[in-house]
């Protein structure tokens, strides 16, 4: 496969159709359509449905598009590191996350370190472990900041000072607002929304089997969220009560939601992450100098 070709691929998937694509790329229908059909015989494989109007992906159209998207992604990544070698030092830092307040002493990172190099971008990936970690290990990512628990045994890491407090957030009318902390038998029969930690993949390893002991199936989970933003508008559509990290949504007096931390308490460290024997860009190994600078070498 040439990426040449992926690239018209790609054109053609985000058209909708060959004539959209052609003109999108200076290229005659014709030529455009046997690039295609040479594509479909190398893979051997159909990949796209030829309608009259438009062009829809086979499922297996859909899974190339997916690699195609992460190839060209890594192509471009390495060409402009190496470009980035034979310049004043610049580059592009890419840095995976979950939502948690600790980011901001990575912020405070990076705002250092492009006050010293301006020609230095950052580009954040925001996402659960399971997402972050799979753009890592494809070599999509320089960096993830993950929430604990999390395997770490293809990583090397620096542990974060802070723990991030989990507790509920709910809508100040609800009866369990009067409350200042939330125990398990409040949480019972009552509607939730869950967390991807609460999950039973991950629960066993964030800590929440243990908070609940043997009262965890008793859990009337509702419904469930990767960010937390949308359980957000979720809890104040008066959904239920969602279960999350402190600090990362708005309960100032003027807003309609407040958090109550869980008591006893339950907390999670974080990590900031790479790959082990990762060959840095000039710019991404000066943000790991002042990593480790800040918050210590061990973990390596």
């Amino acid at each position: 496969m040439e990426l040449r070709v992926l690239k018209y691929f790609l054109t053609v998937a985000r058209e909708g159709s060959i004539t959209g694509a052609a003109n999108s790329l200076h290229l005659t229908q014709p030529t455009l359509s046997r690039q295609l059909m040479d594509l479909e015989k190398e893979l051997g494989h159909k990949l796209l449905i030829r309608g009259k109007s438009n062009i829809t992906l086979t499922s297996e159209g859909i899974m190339l598009k997916k690699r195609a998207e992460e190839i060209i992604d890594m192509v471009e990544k390495t060409e402009a590191e190496f470009e980035a070698i034979n310049e004043i030092i610049g580059g592009d830092i890419y840095i995976g996350c979950g939502e948690t307040d600790s980011m901001r002493h990575i912020a405070e990172i990076m705002k250092e370190l492009q006050s010293e190099y301006p020609d230095i971008k950052f580009h954040i990936h925001s996402g659960n472990a399971e997402d972050v970690t799979e753009k890592l290990d494809k070599g999509l990512l320089d960096f993830g900041v993950l929430i604990q628990p999390i395997d770490l045994s293809k990583y090397d890491y620096i542990s974060l000072p802070d723990k991030d407090v989990w507790g509920v957030i709910m809508r100040k009318d609800s009866p369990l607002a009067a409350k200042k902390v939330i125990k398990l038998d409040d949480l019972i029969g009552v509607p939730i929304i869950a967390s991807r930690q609460m999950s039973k993949k991950y629960s066993a390893q964030s800590g929440f089997l243990d908070w609940f002991g043997g009262e965890f199936d008793k859990l009337n989970i509702t419904a469930t969220y990767n960010l937390v933003y949308n359980a957000a508008i979720m809890v104040e559509a008066g959904l239920g009560y969602a279960v999350t990290l402190d600090k990362l949504i708005n309960t100032s007096r003027n807003n309609n939601l407040v958090f109550r931390p869980l008591e006893p308490k339950l907390e999670s460290g974080l990590d900031i992450v790479w790959k082990k024997y990762q060959v840095f860009s000039p710019a991404a190994k000066l943000f790991l100098d002042k990593l480790q600078n800040k918050f210590g070498q061990n973990n390596l």
